[in-house]
């Protein structure tokens, strides 16, 4: 009695069945674009991240330079304090511009948040405005039900080529497993609708962080801008009222007033910069939420046409 063999290594793969160390092999190849996908997506958020915490850092020092070189310029006071250093003791201010340096060292900071709101609304129209694409968005979702009603799915997905948009983006993942569902036999219709679905979350999950993303910093300066200018605002006046006891006499009532006057322009500067910030952040989740709902609206009328044209 003879005994063969099993075939090894290069006799299975000559027979064209590949051995466990070249599957291995082969799946690691197949796997290293996705990797590389990973990877790149990985250091792409890490950077944005990066860019979302350094902006606020530099717009405080954008903020103490303007404070301490245009608004604490030398030549808008009658008496400079050309030796000051980090905070120049200017006194009697030209003008109203050269009066809010006098508020003090909150000021710097109130001017910081203030060109925050102004660089994140930048940033968050430039981006929404991408994420909604072009044309209505209602008007799109009629197209691609139009469209899937005479089973024309590639029209469909022409068109979400053209939207250009969040929506669009979703709805073409969609429609990609839509299409793959059309011709495959082993599973059901409702095992095909879940897919489906299932697909849908998954590039909603993409989409929805990047929109909401650097608004946490506009609702932050919305209630935190208020308070900082009122720290100011107490600060300047416990300074007025301590060298209204220390000199005394009515000379120093009038100081009393003028100090008061520039500690409320910590006040004036804060609640502004709140107004803006609520402002643009109720126009941004207005937007966010309309494009939430035509993403919603997209899966449900991918779902809704599966089930009923290929049951």
């Amino acid at each position: 009695m003879y005994f063969v063999a099993p075939p090894q290594g290069d006799a299975l793969s000559k027979r064209g069945l590949p051995s466990k160390f070249l599957k291995q092999t082969i799946m690691a190849d197949l796997n290293k674009p996705a990797a590389k996908t990973a990877n790149k997506a990985a250091q792409a958020k890490h950077d944005g991240n990066l860019i979302s915490w350094l902006a606020p850092v530099l717009c405080v020092i954008a903020g103490y330079s303007i404070w301490r070189f245009i608004m604490g310029d030398a030549a808008g006071f009658k008496t400079p304090d050309m030796a000051g250093g980090f905070w120049p003791g200017h006194k009697g201010p030209k003008d109203a511009f050269h009066r809010i340096y006098e508020g003090g060292i909150i000021v710097p900071l109130l001017i910081g948040m203030l060109l925050m709101v102004i660089v994140f609304s930048i940033e968050r129209f430039l981006t929404i405005r991408r994420a909604l694409g072009s044309g209505s968005i209602a008007n799109f979702v009629r197209q691609v039900q139009f469209h899937l009603a005479n089973k024309n799915v590639d029209a469909a997905i022409a068109e979400c080529d053209k939207q250009r948009g969040s929506v669009g983006n979703v709805m073409k993942a969609g429609l990609r497993r839509y299409k793959e569902m059309i011709s495959e036999g082993g599973m059901s219709t409702d095992q095909k609708v879940i897919a489906i679905q299932k697909e849908v979350e998954e590039a909603t999950a993409l989409e929805l962080p990047m929109l909401q993303k650097n608004l946490v910093f506009l609702s932050t300066i919305t209630s935190v801008g208020t308070l900082v200018a009122l720290l100011g605002t107490v600060i300047g006046m416990i300074r007025s009222f301590a060298a209204l006891g220390e000199e005394g006499g009515g000379g120093a009532a009038g100081d009393l007033a003028v100090g008061i006057s520039e500690a409320l322009y910590n006040t004036a500067l804060g609640i502004g910069t709140s107004a803006i910030a609520l402002i643009m952040y109720n126009v941004f989740t207005t937007k966010i939420d309309s494009i939430t709902h035509g993403i919603d609206e997209s899966g449900f009328t991918l779902t809704q046409s599966f089930a009923s044209l290929y049951k």
